[in-house]
């Protein structure tokens, strides 16, 4: 009987928690807004940006100097790429030059004079294509196209430069023009899904900068509605603090057990491994989410500055994940923050598991740094207890 009582009161110490952050929510419209539609509707808009997968049809310019015959064969051959579309033809490079500049193309290919005349002679034309590399994801993509047709045409002409000649096979003219055929087969994202490759990324981002912002929000409320000492008391603050933040913790985590659901289930995005193991990652990442929050919260307690150091904080979670740039060509500096931030060890378990399919233990090694986050906890705690005897003392 007498262990009985403390359970009771755990119990309904934890029933008056939910009753009051429910009464601070029905009263904050915003941050109920920011726990329930306005994460889905970031999410949604990210995916509808990237829900084509796969970019096509990209808008180049030619200057054609030459309007030949085998210029006009070139031509063809760079919009018969599916990533590529010949929608402009123009009569110098000045007013194809503007156009890229104002966005209208993505590339220029210029055909020089006498085009057809040099490759009949075999004095190798230079054909250039130009185009704006600061846009990487599509300098890439025109890059690899224009690489792709280009090496098509040259085959063609040395094929039939070989069959004019005689005494050979079409077979044997291929095998001349073509000596080394090379064959590029993707391991992972096989379709080169750009969603699947960047929304996987991006809404984890989205998340680890919901969780760590909002829950500064939730401290701010209840710190402006009942004060530091009323709100946690003056023995075992970080447990009342806990207790708190509970409901927030399932809701978070119910966000990102949506997500994956969404991904792997509803889209039907290949997943290779275990979702327990991306469960027990997504538990330890949103605590260690919730303990910088509140690391930021109790250095001032101030809502406004709390959530200047949130933002700059997650900002870079995106950059730093090591999705779109290698993280190990990562400067020290941005290796460092890369290691302070917890979805950048969650992804790892994610891509390990989904794309890879590793066992769990090889991919729950990439949690084992988070158990710093113990040190911001510590911290916290002692800020609690700094700002708990001047507020008594006050």
């Amino acid at each position: 009987m007498s262990h009985s009582l403390p359970t009771l009161a755990k119990r309904k110490l934890a029933k008056s928690q939910f009753h009051s952050q429910w009464h601070i929510l029905r009263h904050d419209k915003w941050l109920l807004s920011c726990l329930t539609w306005v994460p889905v509707v970031l999410c949604l808009s990210i995916y509808w940006i990237f829900s084509q997968g796969i970019a096509t049809s990209l808008p180049i310019g030619v200057v054609d100097l030459s309007k030949s015959q085998l210029s006009q064969k070139l031509i063809r051959n760079y919009d018969a790429t599916s990533t590529l579309s010949v929608d402009h033809q123009y009569d110098d490079i000045g007013q194809a030059h503007n156009a890229l500049i104002e966005g209208d193309i993505y590339a220029i290919l210029f055909v020089p004079h006498d085009f057809d005349k040099l490759v009949t002679k075999s004095l190798r034309p230079e054909v250039t294509l130009f185009y704006n590399s600061q846009y990487i994801l599509v300098g890439r993509l025109v890059n690899s196209a224009a690489l792709q047709a280009q090496g098509t045409f040259n085959a063609q002409v040395e094929v039939v430069k070989a069959l004019a000649k005689g005494d050979t096979t079409g077979a044997a003219a291929m095998g001349k023009a073509v000596n080394v055929r090379t064959q590029i087969t993707p391991l992972f994202n096989k379709g080169t899904n750009y969603a699947q490759f960047l929304v996987t990324a991006i809404v984890p981002a989205i998340w680890q900068i919901a969780i760590v912002s909002f829950t500064v929000l939730v401290l701010s409320a209840n710190y402006r509605i009942s004060g530091l000492a009323s709100w946690l008391g003056q023995e075992k603050p970080i447990t009342r603090l806990a207790q708190t933040l509970l409901p927030y913790f399932l809701w978070f985590l119910l966000q990102g057990s949506l997500f994956l659901i969404w991904f792997y289930d509803l889209i039907s995005w290949p997943m290779e491994g275990s979702w327990v193991v991306l469960f027990v990652a997504q538990v330890v990442t949103t605590v260690s989410c919730m303990i910088m929050a509140a690391l930021f919260f109790f250095l001032t307690c101030d809502a406004a500055r709390a959530m200047s150091f949130a933002g700059a904080y997650t900002a870079p979670s995106f950059a730093f994940m090591g999705i779109t740039f290698p993280a190990r060509d990562m400067t020290p500096l941005a290796l460092f923050w890369r290691e302070l931030l917890p979805i950048s060890h969650y992804i790892e378990v994610q891509v390990s598991q989904a794309s890879y399919g590793v066992t769990a233990l090889q991919s729950l090694s990439h949690l084992t740094p988070m158990v710093g986050y113990l040190i911001p906890l510590l911290l916290t705690s002692i800020l609690i207890k700094k700002h708990m005897s001047k507020e008594l003392v006050a």
